[in-house]
């Protein structure tokens, strides 16, 4: 029997509803890989923790942890979820809240030009030679994003009380409700960055007006 071309296309829609849909969940004592194309969108729900997000040269997320601080168990009650969908994929890091000084440590390899969105009650926050937007907002802790090239053509990062620097618009603003706020029309990405009670430190050089960015 032939398929009509209506039937063909809502075939084809429920396989790729389907395709996406499937996640990949282990334990933090577990490496969790799957595939991620480059200029995906990331987004990162994230019990406490340390994250660190770096950018890598493959098409593929790939998170290892960092327990040998916590105790034996804790890897075990930390569980790793990546669903994929049609922007990139959603990475949820779940598990009980431990005792102070139990915290894991999370590495996350990403594509190089990856955009990331990142949910976190309290932590820290740190990306290296990820290229791409990056919305990153953290309750307690601290943001550090790291770029050889700041290329970003907006700039709004802020705290509530604590720190911000950013030495490539001379700043240094400690307070309460302190932030910078830069736009630059040679740019290419846009950053918005937040702690309500911490640390943001941006870490790279501008890219001068009308100059080519050197590769990361």
């Amino acid at each position: 029997m032939r398929l009509s071309p209506a039937l063909f296309a809502g075939a084809a829609l429920c396989c790729a509803i389907t395709g996406f849909a499937q996640s990949t969940t282990v334990s933090c004592d577990q490496k969790l890989s799957a595939p991620l194309r480059a200029r995906s969108l990331l987004e990162i729900a994230s019990r406490p923790a340390g994250l660190e997000i770096v950018g890598t040269d493959e098409e593929t997320i790939r998170v290892t942890c960092d327990t040998h601080n916590s105790d034996e168990t804790n890897a075990e009650r930390i569980r790793l979820r990546f669903s994929p969908n049609a922007t990139g994929g959603k990475l949820k890091i779940e598990g009980e809240h431990l005792r102070h000084g139990n915290g894991a440590q999370i590495r996350i390899e990403v594509p190089k030009k990856t955009s990331l969105m990142v949910r976190m009650f309290a932590g820290e926050v740190k990306t290296e030679q990820v290229s791409g937007d990056k919305d990153i907002s953290v309750g307690a802790g601290q943001i550090t994003i790291s770029n050889h090239n700041w290329d970003y053509r907006s700039v709004d990062a802020s705290v509530s009380i604590g720190q911000v620097n950013a030495p490539m618009y001379s700043a240094n603003k400690g307070g309460f409700f302190r932030g910078v706020n830069k736009s630059t029309q040679d740019g290419e990405y846009r950053l918005h960055a937040h702690v309500t009670t911490g640390q943001i430190d941006l870490e790279g050089k501008r890219t001068e007006p009308g100059a080519t960015p050197k590769p990361d």
